[in-house]
This record gives C-alpha cells, structure tokens and sequence, in this order.
C-alpha cells in the first residue's frame, strides 16, 4: 500500500535548481504557482503497475480531494481520510479502521497532500521529448534522483502544454518496474463538504479500531 500511495501521490515543487535545465525550471514555477493558487485540487485517477520479468501487471482506479494538508483518498477499495492531524484507514473489506498520526516526516512515504511537491528536494530534471496524446500537446520533464541508492531509475512527469496541469506521471525502477498514474479528470475549486475530512465514527462502529501510535 505505501508504494501504492507513493505513486497515486504526484505533483509539482521544487526549491534547488542549480544544475537543472533552465526551460524545465520555468515549466515547472508556472506549473507550481498555478496549482498553488488553487483552493482545493479534486483528481480521478488510473494507476498501473507493470513488472515484465516477473511477469505482474496491475490496473486500478481511484480518486482524491486535497485542500492544503488535508485530503480523502479512495483507492482499492480503501479510503484514507487525513484532517490535517490525524489519519485514518478504512478498510471495508477487513471491517476495519486503523488511526495513526500523520506520516509526513518519513521521506519513504509521500501522502496525498504532498502530491504538488513530492520531489521539492532530491531530484535533478530537465525537459524530455513532447508528445501529442489524444490531441493534447504533453510536455515531458525528466527527474532522476540525486540519491544513488533510490530504488527508483527516473520518472516522467508529462504536464499539458495547455492547460499547465499534470497529465501523467511514470515512474521507472532499477528492477525493471515500470508504474504510470494518469489524471482522468483534474477539477479545482469544487464545493465540497465541510465534513469530508472529519471521519465520523458512528458510520463503523461494528469496525475493529487499531489505533497506532
């Protein structure tokens, strides 16, 4: 689930830019200023996970709502809901709910609030090829990781030319595998509940509660 959660979080930010191209810099500040002045962020998603060698290939579904911190997530049939101080799992399926804090400070784990500046620190880019996609023009930046031990190889991050909205992201590992996440539907500044990042436990209260501290 982390590495599930590693990919379905993907965005824009960046603070070095010494040894960068300067045009995927620019890129990238436009990009970055336009998601940031966005009250909240609403994505559906396709993720797949392909690994030829060993022969797994995976397809799923999902979608997410980020207003600053907070976020609700829905993704194999598991919804994460974080408040901005707590996070909590829900797994119909187990019939179960585990409560945590927030995990921002471990830098294995990229939750969806920070999906708009995952690789703010620890990657190099520069621009890549530019494609046209069911008739929009996709612009491709390259990220490589600064760490050499990273188990990822690179990442693509397509951006539309357009409409400066993140398109798609692939990233590429040492073993061989390859994931992509594509933004089927990118919508801002929906109204949306003021209760839809408050987990409301009355709803489970036949669900097992691990609370982990």
């Amino acid at each position: 689930m982390k590495k599930l959660i590693i990919i379905a979080c993907i965005a824009i930010g960046f603070n070095a830019f010494a040894q960068n191209d300067a045009k995927a810099e620019s890129l990238l500040k436009e990009v970055s200023t336009k998601i940031k002045s966005y009250k909240n962020i609403s994505l559906d998603f396709k993720y797949e996970l392909n690994n030829i060698s060993e022969n797994i290939k995976q397809e799923t579904r999902g979608d997410v709502v980020i207003e600053g911190e907070k976020y609700k997530l829905n993704i194999l049939g598991v919804t994460r809901i974080f408040d901005g101080k707590t996070l909590h799992t829900i797994s119909p399926e187990d019939e179960e709910v585990t409560i945590s804090s927030d995990n921002s400070e471990d830098e294995s784990t990229i939750t969806p609030s920070k999906m708009l500046s995952f690789y703010e620190d620890g990657y190099s880019f520069k621009m890549d090829i530019l494609q046209t996609i069911k008739g929009r023009k996709i612009q491709y930046i390259k990220l490589n990781p600064m760490d050499t031990n990273s188990e990822i190889k690179h990442i693509l991050l397509g951006i539309d030319a357009t409409t400066k909205h993140i398109y798609n992201l692939i990233e590429v590992g040492k073993n061989g595998t390859k994931t992509t996440l594509t933004v089927n539907s990118f919508k801002t500044d929906q109204p949306i509940s003021k209760t839809l990042f408050t987990f409301d436990k009355s709803k489970y209260s036949d669900y097992f509660i691990n609370k982990i501290d």
